[in-house]
């Protein structure tokens, strides 16, 4: 069935979650070494970086609130992921995180925050950041937060049967599309941006 409109339109972006949809969805990330790319996903983001396509990372970092990592640790966690991207030529134009969690062990990060997803607050960062419009980008998640964060801020939604495959059971949100994983994802978008 065709869609009313493309994913992603020119002035949009493709925003994308971190485990689960990049990374594999681990118990845990909270070292560099954990982290580990799923197959496929430096290509697909490569080829959204050659159709010119900017891309952000929307991540939740709860582990951060409840005392796992620190946002430092998480800055080396990120650049490792870039260095993995560079290898095969790919690379991400900005990452946004929440590092906030309502029941965080520090109580610094204790927080009923508007970005952590479903909240939009970081979509909204990005698109202040880039210069894009959400209702010509699109999100591509593994959770039902990913789905419903980008349906509240006016994006197109698409899930991934990696990582949680929408079931987590966090939230109600029913994607625009469902797809195997992040280089299908993309074969959605740039497909139907060329059509």
């Amino acid at each position: 069935m065709a869609q009313e409109r493309p994913f992603v339109q020119s002035g949009g972006a493709v925003l994308l979650d971190r485990d689960g949809v990049i990374s594999a969805q681990t118990a845990f990330v909270n070292r560099p070494e954990d982290l580990v790319l799923i197959e496929g996903s430096a290509a697909a983001i490569a080829r959204l970086n050659r159709a010119g396509w900017p891309i952000a990372v929307i991540t939740n970092q709860g582990g951060i609130a409840m005392g796992y990592l620190t946002e430092d640790d998480l800055a080396e966690i990120h650049e490792r992921m870039g260095d993995l991207l560079a290898e095969e030529g790919a690379y991400v134009d900005a990452i946004f995180y929440c590092p906030h969690h309502d029941r965080a062990t520090d109580a610094a990060y204790r927080v009923d925050c508007p970005g952590r997803k479903p909240g939009i607050a970081m979509l909204e960062e990005a698109r202040d950041e880039l210069g894009i419009e959400l209702d010509k980008s699109v999100v591509v998640g593994d959770s039902t937060t990913d789905i419903l964060a980008g349906q509240r801020a006016g994006c197109s939604t698409i899930l991934v049967e990696t990582g949680f495959a929408g079931k987590d059971g966090k939230a109600s949100a029913t994607p625009d599309a469902v797809v195997s994983d992040l280089a299908a994802a993309v074969d959605l978008i740039l497909g139907v941006e060329s059509s």
